[in-house]
């Protein structure tokens, strides 16, 4: 699976951006889709999934309230509408997808099989 993440950019705190991410020739159905963060000199984390099928999210507590998480079955795109946002989401922004369904571990990088390359968000204060 080649997934392609794109919608980066430099935006004013408070200012809102939507990612997404799109494969193409497979579909992502039975896969669970996640956002990933990180950055400078910090590592990787978890920002927000997607359970293709069912449409179950989850987020962060950092996030949660101000991103929103969704899928377009049509299009084979995730996406992430990110709304009120912070310097501290300042980061270089993954989509990654897994075959696992169990949630306990819906969080973590190492349930993830494939990964995009990044998009680099950047909130200016």
């Amino acid at each position: 699976v080649q997934l392609q993440a794109s919608g980066g950019g430099l935006v004013q705190a408070g200012g809102s951006l939507r990612l997404s991410c799109t494969t193409s020739g497979r579909t992502l159905s039975g896969y669970t889709m996640g956002w990933f963060r990180q950055a400078p000199g910090k590592e990787r984390e978890f920002v927000a999934a997607v359970r293709w099928s069912a449409g179950s999210t989850y987020y962060a507590d950092s996030v949660k309230g101000r991103f929103t998480i969704s899928r377009d079955n049509t299009k084979n795109t995730v996406y992430l509408q990110m709304n009120s946002l912070k310097p501290e989401d300042t980061a270089v922004y993954y989509c990654a997808a897994s075959l696992r369904s169990i949630t306990s571990i819906i969080r973590l990088l190492s349930s993830y099989d494939y990964w995009g390359q990044g998009t680099l968000v950047t909130v200016s204060s």
